[in-house]
Parts: C-alpha cells; structure tokens; sequence
C-alpha cells in the first residue's frame, strides 16, 4: 500500500462533524470488512482538491461507541484496506498544563499508554513482531498540521505528551497531579492502542489533540463534566474543519515513501520463523502486514 511511487491517500479518525467539511467531492459511505471484526461505522470516500481521503468517525456517527469497546484493530485494519497510507487523529482531551488552555490544538509527539482492556496488537501466538515506538507520531505529518494551523491561525502547540486512560470515566485529582508530575501535557482516552496499531500496519499517523478542559486538577475551574466538554468541543469543531481543509492538499504529491520510516515499521519487526508461522494468522494479517510477509 505505501511503496514508493504508491499516491498517498489521508485517513481522518475523528468525531463525527468532521466529515461535514465544504469542498468534498465524490463523496460516498462504503462498507469495509476487516479480519478484525467490525469497524466503528462505514468508512466515507472522498477528495478534497483533488486528494483522496477517507474519513472514520472514531464512534460512530452519533457517538455510539466508548472508548474501551471501540475495536481499534478492526477501524486500522478497515483504514489499510481501504488504501490509506497516512493517518490524522482528532481527538478531544484535557489539558494537564496551564499554559494549554481550552481552545488549544496540540500536536502531539509523544503518548504514554495506561490503557488495560483493550487488545494492542495485531500479532499474536502464531506471528510474533515487535515494532519500534520510540518515536511514535510522523514528524513529516507534525510538520504539515503545524504549517496548517497557522495558515488558518489556529492557537496550536507543536509537541506534548498525549496520556491515554482506559476511561470512561474522567480522571480523580490524584490521578491527574501524577500525570502532571509525570510531564504530560495532555490526557484522553482513544489514541492507544490507535497510534501502536497504525505503525504495525506502516502507515504515517499523527494526533492533534483539541483541548476542552483543565480534566479536574485546576483549582480556579470546575471539575470536569461533559456539558462543559460538550461546548469547547462545539467551538473547536469549525476550527477542527478549517485545519482538515488547509492540510489534505498540503499532503498531496509524495513520490516516495515516509522518509521518517513509517511506511517501513516491518522491515525487521517479524520474528517468527516462516516455517513456524500459522497459516490463519497469516492470511489475517494479509492487509496489515501483506508487504513483508509476501502476500
């Protein structure tokens, strides 16, 4: 799917008003199985000025899913299928720092996972591959959404460290100061597994993370409810919009693979024998991993 030459195709992973963005065409709803079950919801085709992008509400259209039954592996896998080869990821989340109030879009390069419940992997007994995340967002893609934002100025931060809890409730205050200690800037609940599945699957990803409040740690703010999520996210859903608009044609034109390496997470990340490896697991994986294990 990535290989050089391969035209990029953006994947948005998003709530569901962004997809009502002016200036798509050819736009269609499409069914896509997965070997991993099924995917939050249809996936939506569509170009903007020229550039193909399919959209995914991370929910489902109306919200319908919590962040620890969404079936993460299913929505990436889904994503691969459908041809895409770069991710971006809206999400909302708290602020853990006082210099990144409600408003602020922060491009995330970092993630610390606390998540539990949820399955992390596409390989397994069968297929074992171990992929490196010490660098876990596409700088290539950080770049593009930091250019972006400013071109439709957009208060936005270039760098953080993304929190991901199991949720769905919202954090105690201790738990919040731990985070803060810890150096976190921000905290939410459906970036992980999300980032480690799409460099298992070697596509670019970066999150823009939109703040909507000070989680509960902030002493001059109320505690954290979702009427007040609900208005911040209000605010910065035509600003979400706006940023899609600016950075999908920016993304357009690459000739080559990632020069990051993320269209190559595989090359050495398969350890079990080819002899040893079960045939099931392999054809499973025909989306995900088709590239390096030849099929």
């Amino acid at each position: 799917m990535s290989e050089a030459g391969t035209p990029p195709v953006v994947g948005i992973i998003g709530g569901s008003g962004l997809y009502e963005i002016d200036g798509l065409e050819n736009v269609e709803w499409r069914a896509v199985e997965s070997s991993f079950g099924s995917p939050s919801d249809a996936l939506m085709f569509a170009e903007l000025k020229g550039q193909k992008l399919v959209f995914l509400p991370r929910h489902g259209r109306g919200h319908r899913i919590p962040p620890s039954e969404l079936n993460f592996r299913a929505n990436i896998d889904a994503l691969k299928r459908a041809g895409v080869t770069e991710i971006l990821s809206l999400s909302a989340v708290g602020s853990l720092r006082k210099d990144l109030p409600p408003g602020t879009f922060v491009i995330i390069d970092q993630f610390i996972d606390r998540t539990f419940a949820r399955a992390k992997s596409f390989f397994d007994t069968g297929l074992v591959a171990h992929v490196s995340m010490a660098e876990p967002v596409c700088a290539r893609l950080g770049d593009a959404l930091t250019e972006a934002a400013k071109a439709v100025d957009i208060p936005t931060v270039r760098g953080g460290s993304y929190l991901a809890m199991e949720g769905p409730q919202f954090s105690s205050r201790a738990e919040s100061e731990l985070y803060r200690q810890w150096g976190c800037s921000v905290i939410g609940m459906t970036n992980m597994p999300e980032a480690k599945l799409a460099r298992e699957a070697e596509m670019c990803y970066a999150t823009v993370a939109m703040v909507t409040d000070f989680d509960c740690w902030h002493p001059e703010h109320d505690d954290v409810t979702v009427e007040t999520i609900i208005k911040v996210l209000m605010d910065n859903a035509d600003k979400a919009r706006a940023l899609v608009r600016e950075v999908v044609p920016m993304l357009a034109g690459r000739s080559e693979t990632c020069h990051a390496g993320c269209h190559t997470a595989l090359e050495n990340a398969l350890i079990t024998a080819p002899d040893a490896r079960d045939p099931a697991l392999v054809e499973k994986l025909s989306a995900i991993a088709g590239r390096v294990l030849g099929i």
